[in-house]
């Protein structure tokens, strides 16, 4: 699944070979020149992964970083930060705030594309193109496939993408809101009770192999895949 990568860097030359990069790595680049520009883009569309600059226009990166970890909305977006810092320290420093990772320039776009796939992989997984085995469901984002059994599953394509985020975040409770901005999308306006119609599609489409059970109900907060 392509994610949406934001990249703050205010050096126009490196902004496009970073999204360059993004874009043949399969992700959706979003670019700001500026932690304001940043801002702005966030109120709209908050991102998968955050390519972060040290040394910005205005505020800081490390200081941006910071800011992101203190706010309930965007605590969670993974941040990998990009300096021409190689000391031991200022990466320390980058740690510290909140950043996933710690690119030193020059990089090369391989160690780049690799970092990212290895942050999304360990904090957005269902942003990646890996199979997943759980509970003897076995889900390929490539081919779009979930079988049980050596038997396919048909789910449709919400139903996969929710299917695709349980599976991605086992054991977890998500609440319906929670569900509705990483499934749907935070600039899709459905109803909460939207989020139950698709749950029961899902279970109705796992009962021919017996896997209903699976997604579960947790009274007052949300639902949970539990493959125990």
């Amino acid at each position: 699944m392509a994610a949406n990568i934001l990249i703050v860097e205010d050096e126009p030359a490196i902004q496009e070979l970073l999204a360059l990069n993004i874009i043949q790595a399969g992700h959706q680049p979003i670019r700001a020149l500026t932690v304001e520009q940043a801002q702005l883009i966030m109120q709209d569309t908050i991102p998968d992964l955050i390519l972060l600059d040290w040394m910005l226009p205005g505020m800081s990166g490390i200081e941006f970083a910071r800011k992101l970890k203190a706010d309930e909305i965007s605590k969670s977006i993974p941040i990998i930060m990009l300096t021409a810092r190689g000391e031991e320290a200022d990466k320390i420093r980058g740690l510290e705030v909140g950043a996933d990772d710690y690119v030193t320039k020059p990089f090369s776009p391989r160690e780049l594309n690799a970092r990212i796939k290895a942050v999304l992989r360990r904090r957005a997984p269902q942003m990646t193109e890996d199979p997943i085995d759980a509970g003897g469901l076995r889900l390929d984002p490539t081919t779009h496939r979930v079988t049980a059994n050596n038997k396919t599953i048909d789910l449709g394509p919400t139903e996969f993408k929710l299917l695709h985020y349980f599976m991605s975040n086992a054991e977890r409770v998500h609440s319906r809101s929670q569900l509705l901005d990483r499934v749907w999308g935070d600039k899709v306006f459905v109803e909460d009770r939207t989020v139950d119609v698709h749950i029961r599609r899902l279970r109705l489409a796992l009962e021919a192999s017996g896997h209903e059970n699976l997604i579960q109900t947790v009274r007052g907060a949300g639902y949970r895949f539990s493959a125990q």
